[in-house]
């Protein structure tokens, strides 16, 4: 048998059921003739051996060769080395060839290397790599060129990779597809979509990769005309659409809330990938859809189609939106029963799920057995006790997280401002400005908005300018906060004056926003100037007046004493006519004035339509005190007593040493309580010197400092 007779005979084996037992019986014969040497003879025989997926016997063939000076040979296992994701070998083999002086890596080894160093995510060996083949001239090819960009964009360096591709005298598809899905991975949504028209538009027709980039970009900016565009630009160009692309438009119509279009598509996907079964999930999920969620787990079930725990989590998220609470746990029972291994996205997930079905407990038993080891774990925790009101908790959680040596982030630092907000701990909000300056998330709108609120609810007024004035952007929240700031806390003119500057910088108001401008002018008793901006909500802006607006103008009169008058406006207004908050905010206006006839005639109302709610009486009886009516105050107390109606104690807390301590009313169980009763003790004391020496001294002008 000749060396042409055996190569014949290799080169029909490769494909072939038993061509590992021939290939190992040519090798046997290349052998015994002392040909192993021979570079075509051995080329053939590493393609059998990498066909049959025995990479060890490829390998010992290429070892056995005492001059390998093909370089076909060294591109042909490094490229099979490669293709089945053996990155190792690849940039081995790679480091032997460059140690053979005769022998030059030419256009077709780079691609293999350079996806090697992809694979691997070893950037630095691909910047080695791109300095050689600038010296070459080899970055003129535009195959590894594209290989090129692929590295950098793999390894999240995508300003690189689209220099790169700037650059480029010459473009392939392959390029066009990578710098459009750098431009979707690094959010920057709009640039991907634009260079996808761009591609268009000098003649590159795109393929499967670009189509389904291009339809998640429009996705993620819930651009639905932009997305039934290129769907009908597929359906024009009559595209045969694989899994990928149906998935994403089943996956872009399900988040834009085109579900029926969805599901059409869905169910003419052949063979459904899980890819597309998460994305009908998904578009469920954020509708709150739990029911057709589950009917789609079940048939996910029928199909063999094992779910993931981005599945769950989507099932999760939909029980979550609608608080369906037996639909979480029959998932929860799923998971555990199923014996799927929980990451982060799915613990979040339940924890979530249990912190908005009000199961405060369970999310904290569930967040004790799981690893907090990253950030995410912290950030669902925290974020959940913020949106079911425990602050304090959410607080703790923060600072158990900062002595773990986790580092916050955005999304951390965001709920723990909300949390300071609301418990007013500026030295807490302090601490966590400082956080932010250390973290570099000045820029972060989201971050710098809750910052600007935290100062603002915590009365700082002069830091929350401060943080206003250094905004990168100043949205309409962010205006309507400061506004808020300055009217709460008695500076009337400069709410006002922001606001005419908000108008200038042709930032429209919504409801809020005048909502803020009118309860400044309440608090200072700026009538006219309220009225005037309530007449240009409803005129000038077109914003129909609620609850909430006739509120804040029912405060603005109520303060002044325009008592008539406000009681007037209710009344000419069916819809609110009967709102218990209006009238409440109203008979508390007539306490303050000493309005009997009124606060009556509205106490009485309140208390027919609400026997329950302790206040009504309260206030009612203050009114018939200050007219030294006190038969009429104990016969309300009389009916208070037999109806068990208490007055609620009031709850206060305070901050000192960057702790928060609440205590209610009549309370004796906090730390310290002889030192705060004693303290108690001496203010109403001095208050009491004090009242008498005014009352006194009226008229005069010499009033004493209350002692400490």
């Amino acid at each position: 048998m000749d060396s042409l007779k055996i190569l014949s005979l290799l080169k029909s084996s490769v494909n072939v059921s038993t061509s590992l037992k021939r290939g190992k019986l040519l090798h046997q014969k290349i052998v015994t003739l002392g040909l192993q040497s021979n570079i075509i003879l051995s080329k053939n025989l590493i393609n059998l051996y990498i066909s049959c997926q025995d990479f060890h016997s490829a390998k010992l063939v290429f070892q056995n060769l005492e001059n390998p000076l093909d370089i076909t040979l060294w591109n042909g296992l490094m490229a099979a080395y490669t293709k089945n994701h053996m990155f190792n070998e690849a940039l081995e083999l790679f480091d032997k060839l460059l140690q053979f002086p005769y022998l030059k890596a030419d256009s077709y080894t780079f691609p293999s290397v350079l996806k090697a160093c992809s694979g691997l995510g070893k950037v630095q060996c691909g910047q080695m790599i791109h300095v050689h083949l600038i010296k070459t001239g080899l970055l003129s090819d535009v195959v590894v060129t594209s290989s090129l960009i692929g590295v950098y964009a793999k390894c999240d360096l995508f300003g690189s990779a689209i220099q790169l591709f700037d650059e480029m005298p010459e473009r392939d598809i392959a390029c066009w597809n990578t710098v459009i899905s750098c431009y979707y991975q690094s959010g920057k949504f709009a640039k991907a979509l634009q260079y996808f028209e761009k591609m268009k538009d000098l003649r590159y027709m795109p393929n499967s990769v670009t189509y389904t980039a291009a339809i998640s970009s429009c996705a993620r900016l819930l651009d639905i005309e932009r997305g039934e565009r290129i769907h009908q630009e597929l359906v024009n160009n009559k595209f045969l659409l694989d899994g990928f692309v149906s998935a994403a438009l089943v996956d872009m119509y399900g988040k834009c809330g085109f579900l029926e279009k969805a599901k059409e598509i869905f169910e003419q996907i052949p063979a459904k990938s899980l890819v597309s079964w998460n994305s009908m999930i998904s578009g469920y999920s954020l509708r709150g859809d739990t029911k057709s969620c589950i009917e789609l787990l079940q048939r996910m079930n029928k199909e063999n189609m094992k779910p993931s725990s981005v599945t769950l989590s989507s099932l999760l998220m939909a029980c979550s939106k609608s608080a369906q609470l037996q639909y979480g746990k029959f998932l929860h029972a799923y998971i555990i029963r199923n014996n799927i291994g929980s990451d982060v996205f799915l613990n979040a997930s339940l924890v979530d799920l249990y912190f908005k079905c009000g199961r405060v407990e369970t999310a904290q038993n569930i967040f004790s057995d799981i690893a907090k080891n990253n950030v995410e774990a912290w950030n669902v925790m925290i974020s959940g006790y913020v949106s079911a009101g425990y602050y304090l908790e959410a607080l703790a959680i923060y600072n158990d997280m900062k002595l773990t040596g986790i580092k916050p982030d955005a999304i951390t630092l965001t709920s723990a401002l909300v949390s300071c907000s609301q418990l007013a701990a500026l030295e807490q909000g302090k601490e966590i400005h400082k956080c932010i300056i250390d973290n570099r998330l000045e820029s972060n709108e989201i971050v710098m908005g809750s910052l600007l609120d935290m100062y603002a609810k915590c009365g700082a007024v002069s830091e929350a300018f401060e943080v206003f004035d250094e905004l990168p952007e100043r949205d309409l929240v962010s205006w309507t906060t400061m506004i808020a700031a300055y009217g709460s806390h008695g500076q009337a003119f400069e709410a006002l004056k922001l606001f005419n500057e908000m108008l200038h910088s042709n930032i429209k108001p919504d409801r809020v926003a005048f909502l803020a401008v009118i309860s400044a002018c309440a608090h200072a008793g700026l009538v006219d100037e309220g009225y005037h901006y309530f007449n240009l909500m409803v005129s000038g802006c077109g914003i129909q007046p609620s609850a909430e607006e006739y509120s804040c103008l029912i405060d603005l009169l109520g303060r002044a004493g325009r008592l008539r008058e406000a009681y007037a406006i209710l009344q000419s207004n069916l819809h609110i006519r009967e709102d218990v908050e209006l009238l409440s905010a109203l008979v508390s206006a007539c306490h303050l004035h000493r309005e009997l006839e009124i606060g009556e005639e509205i106490a009485k109302m309140l208390t027919q339509k609400d026997e329950d709610d302790p206040s009504t009486f309260i206030v009612l009886a203050k009114i018939y005190a200050s007219q030294n009516k006190w038969n009429e105050v104990r016969k309300l107390r009389l009916k208070m007593k037999e109806l068990g109606l208490r007055k609620k104690p009031g709850c206060s807390w305070i901050e000192v040493d960057r702790r928060i301590q609440t205590f209610l009313a009549d309370d004796k169980s906090f730390p310290q309580v002889e030192n705060v009763y004693q303290c108690l003790s001496l203010i109403n004391s001095d208050m009491e010197t004090y009242e008498c020496f005014s009352i006194n001294c009226k008229g005069d002008e010499y009033y004493p400092q209350p002692t400490t």
